[in-house]
């Protein structure tokens, strides 16, 4: 008895064992997520869940990813650039203002001609302006009654100092006496005796557009200390006539007013017109040359 229930537990374990065994043998799943239909293929739950375990399980939640330490940018320290050495012309430092005496445009011309006609006082030609020959231009400026005379070169003054030191006296045929020569381009006019200048160079006004005083040798044939204009009814100072009712005496008007002229005479400063008359008598010979530009 006791060997029939010894065989009887045998058997069943047997029996157990072997359907244990068939449990654990893995098959394909019969549908997805593994459940109901049988086991899920080995990996399959690892594959969809990324976690070890059924899909039954509770899932690990997904590591948050480790923030990524933030990079403070460093910004390059700029490379150096080349220093260029930029080498600057000294500006030469302007002349010193003379008091009251202002440097005009035409300072350095002014010099020159100055210079070379002299009789002015010492003028030094380099363009600045200096108590000498602000002195110097004052001077010339009150001769030839340039206004106002306050030693400035400007254009007035640069005018009659050019006229006056390109004239050449030479290119008057004086004969033997008193010759009085007018030279119409340049608006000068001097006398001439015994072949050297008596009187001179010194500035005129001849007649304007319209009325052009004529080129040509002629000789003074009538003169009065005080002449009556009748056609301009105006006084005439130290006339001296020598043709077609043209003579020298002295202006009635500003003589370097550009825009104006005589009608034919020759007009003079009161200082010329008074030398003139000393020099002159009826019979003094009187040469024009050139022409007045505009005329």
């Amino acid at each position: 008895m006791r060997q029939v229930r010894f065989t009887a537990r045998v058997v069943a374990l047997v029996v157990v064992t072997l359907v244990g065994v068939g449990a654990c043998t893995p098959e394909r799943q019969a549908g997805p997520g593994g459940r109901g239909g049988g086991h899920a293929q080995a990996g399959s739950a690892e594959q969809g869940t990324g976690a070890g375990g059924s899909s039954d399980s509770d899932q690990r939640a997904r590591p948050k990813p480790k923030p990524k330490p933030k990079t403070t940018r460093t910004k390059a320290a700029p490379k150096p650039r080349p220093t260029r050495t930029v080498t600057r012309e000294r500006t030469p430092a302007r002349p010193p203002r003379v008091a009251g005496c202002p440097q005009g445009e035409h300072q350095r011309a002014v010099e020159s001609y100055l210079a070379r006609l002299g009789g002015f006082g010492r003028v030094a030609v380099d363009g600045r302006q200096s108590a000498a020959d602000c002195a110097a231009i004052k001077k010339f400026q009150q001769r030839y009654d340039i206004r106002p005379a306050v030693g400035r070169a400007g254009p007035t003054t640069y005018d009659v100092a050019k006229r006056l030191a390109t004239t050449d006296v030479r290119r008057c045929k004086a004969g033997s006496g008193t010759t009085f020569c007018i030279d119409l381009t340049r608006q000068t006019t001097w006398a001439v005796r015994g072949g050297k200048v008596v009187w001179g160079p010194t500035v005129t006004r001849t007649g304007m557009p319209g009325y052009a005083t004529p080129a040509g040798t002629f000789m003074i044939n009538y003169r009065n200390l005080k002449e009556w204009s009748n056609p301009y009814e105006v006084w005439l100072p130290y006339w001296q006539h020598f043709t077609q009712g043209m003579g020298y005496h002295q202006t009635t008007t500003y003589l370097h007013e550009k825009s104006i002229g005589s009608h034919g005479c020759v007009n003079l400063l009161p200082t010329d017109a008074r030398r003139a008359w000393e020099l002159g008598k009826v019979g003094s010979r009187v040469v024009l040359f050139g022409r007045r530009p505009g005329t």
